[in-house]
Protein backbone atom coordinates (compact mmCIF):
# COMPACT_ATOMS: atom_id res chain seq x y z
CA UNK A 1 0.00 0.00 0.00
CA UNK A 2 1.14 3.39 -0.97
CA UNK A 3 1.92 6.43 1.86
CA UNK A 4 -0.78 7.94 0.00
CA UNK A 5 -3.31 5.17 0.66
CA UNK A 6 -2.56 4.58 4.30
CA UNK A 7 -2.96 8.44 4.83
CA UNK A 8 -6.75 7.98 3.46
CA UNK A 9 -7.41 5.17 5.63
CA UNK A 10 -6.60 7.24 9.05
CA UNK A 11 -7.83 10.03 7.92
CA UNK A 12 -11.09 8.62 6.99
CA UNK A 13 -10.72 6.70 10.29
CA UNK A 14 -10.14 9.46 12.60
CA UNK A 15 -13.39 11.03 10.68
CA UNK A 16 -15.67 8.19 11.77
CA UNK A 17 -14.45 7.98 15.32
CA UNK A 18 -15.03 11.74 15.71
CA UNK A 19 -18.36 11.26 13.98
CA UNK A 20 -19.17 9.08 16.37
CA UNK A 21 -17.75 10.73 19.45
CA UNK A 22 -19.85 13.43 18.58
CA UNK A 23 -22.91 11.80 18.17
CA UNK A 24 -22.65 10.01 21.34
CA UNK A 25 -21.65 13.05 23.30
CA UNK A 26 -25.16 14.46 21.95
CA UNK A 27 -26.71 11.73 23.21
CA UNK A 28 -25.60 11.57 26.16
CA UNK A 29 -25.30 15.30 27.09
CA UNK A 30 -28.98 16.10 25.38
CA UNK A 31 -30.78 14.54 28.59
CA UNK A 32 -28.24 16.88 31.02
CA UNK A 33 -28.43 20.07 29.03
CA UNK A 34 -31.41 22.15 28.24
CA UNK A 35 -30.76 24.92 26.02
CA UNK A 36 -32.79 28.22 26.49
CA UNK A 37 -35.89 28.74 23.61
CA UNK A 38 -33.55 31.73 21.61
CA UNK A 39 -31.01 28.84 21.55
CA UNK A 40 -32.92 26.35 20.22
CA UNK A 41 -34.56 28.62 17.59
CA UNK A 42 -31.31 29.71 16.44
CA UNK A 43 -30.26 26.08 16.55
CA UNK A 44 -33.40 25.01 14.20
CA UNK A 45 -32.73 28.02 12.40
CA UNK A 46 -29.61 26.79 11.19
CA UNK A 47 -30.52 23.57 10.25
CA UNK A 48 -33.23 25.12 7.76
CA UNK A 49 -30.23 27.71 6.57
CA UNK A 50 -27.63 24.74 5.95
CA UNK A 51 -30.11 22.33 4.27
CA UNK A 52 -31.71 25.35 1.99
CA UNK A 53 -27.48 26.01 0.74
CA UNK A 54 -27.53 22.36 0.24
CA UNK A 55 -30.19 22.34 -2.10
CA UNK A 56 -29.39 25.70 -3.73
CA UNK A 57 -25.57 24.11 -4.81
CA UNK A 58 -26.99 21.29 -5.25
CA UNK A 59 -29.82 22.53 -8.01
CA UNK A 60 -27.42 25.35 -9.46
CA UNK A 61 -24.10 24.51 -9.68
CA UNK A 62 -22.13 21.23 -11.00
CA UNK A 63 -18.18 20.94 -11.60
CA UNK A 64 -18.55 25.16 -10.23
CA UNK A 65 -20.93 25.95 -13.39
CA UNK A 66 -24.57 26.72 -13.64
CA UNK A 67 -26.39 23.55 -14.98
CA UNK A 68 -28.60 25.20 -16.89
CA UNK A 69 -32.29 25.83 -16.64
CA UNK A 70 -33.77 22.46 -17.07
CA UNK A 71 -32.34 21.42 -13.54
CA UNK A 72 -33.68 24.13 -11.44
CA UNK A 73 -36.90 24.16 -12.77
CA UNK A 74 -37.36 20.61 -12.25
CA UNK A 75 -36.39 21.52 -8.40
CA UNK A 76 -39.05 23.77 -8.57
CA UNK A 77 -42.08 21.50 -9.20
CA UNK A 78 -40.99 19.52 -7.04
CA UNK A 79 -40.85 21.66 -4.37
CA UNK A 80 -44.14 23.70 -5.09
CA UNK A 81 -45.56 19.88 -5.16
CA UNK A 82 -44.22 18.56 -2.11
CA UNK A 83 -45.41 22.11 -0.22
CA UNK A 84 -48.90 21.07 -1.66
CA UNK A 85 -48.40 17.72 0.11
CA UNK A 86 -48.12 15.28 -3.26
CA UNK A 87 -47.45 11.96 -2.89
CA UNK A 88 -43.23 11.25 -2.94
CA UNK A 89 -43.56 9.51 -5.97
CA UNK A 90 -45.70 12.12 -7.69
CA UNK A 91 -43.22 14.68 -6.75
CA UNK A 92 -39.88 12.76 -7.82
CA UNK A 93 -41.62 11.69 -11.27
CA UNK A 94 -42.75 15.31 -12.11
CA UNK A 95 -40.01 16.50 -11.13
CA UNK A 96 -37.64 13.87 -13.57
CA UNK A 97 -40.33 14.38 -16.13
CA UNK A 98 -40.16 18.89 -16.02
CA UNK A 99 -36.16 18.32 -16.64
CA UNK A 100 -36.74 15.95 -19.46
CA UNK A 101 -38.62 17.90 -21.43
CA UNK A 102 -37.17 21.14 -20.48
CA UNK A 103 -33.58 19.26 -21.91
CA UNK A 104 -35.82 17.52 -24.96
CA UNK A 105 -36.84 20.78 -26.53
CA UNK A 106 -32.95 22.07 -26.11
CA UNK A 107 -33.10 24.12 -22.24
CA UNK A 108 -30.05 23.06 -20.58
Amino acid sequence: MSAVTIGLLVAAGALAVGTLALRLVGVLLRARITPSDRVQELLDTGVAVLFCALIATATLVEAQEFVGWARPAGVAVGGLLAWRKAPFVVVVIAAAAVAAVLRLVGIP
